[in-house]
């Protein structure tokens, strides 16, 4: 269970990393990226930031060496907001999350027959229609 005072490090965390990736980063390599979450170790010493990055495996793997190479950079950021004994050392670890879920809405579009949403769509115009004439001979 995490303390309160871990929860609000990992949320400091999040925000100055995402605001320096967006504003401050200047290299090539990284691109597309999203933090989506940061875990806080209860000693304050390490911080594993989690982040989504859209594009190639290729793409993925070029962008997180990039990130690891503006850890410092990041880390000297966070110091200035986060007013501690120790600066969490920051390690970047891809998170799968949203890939997986745009992969299993693929799935579902493959499996799901196509018609059911059409069927509901008809049904939903049919209902209208009798709605409308209804309302015309009232």
């Amino acid at each position: 269970m995490s303390s309160r005072r871990t929860l609000k490090a990992a949320e400091a965390i999040r925000e100055v990393v995402s605001m320096a990736i967006l504003r401050d980063l200047r290299d090539p390599r990284i691109a597309g990226v999203t933090v989506t979450s940061v875990e806080v170790a209860p000693d304050m010493r390490q911080a594993k930031v989690n982040v989504s990055i859209m594009g190639s495996d290729q793409q993925q793997k070029l962008c997180l060496h990039g990130l690891q190479s503006a850890a410092g950079f990041l880390q000297q950021k966070v110091a200035a907001r986060i007013d501690t004994r120790y600066t969490p050392r920051l390690t970047f670890v891809l998170d799968m999350g949203v890939k997986r879920s745009i992969e299993i809405a693929r799935l579902l579009d493959d499996v799901l027959p196509p018609d059911a949403e059409s069927d509901e769509d008809a049904d939903d115009g049919a209902n209208e229609s009798v709605r409308d004439d209804d309302a015309a001979g009232a």
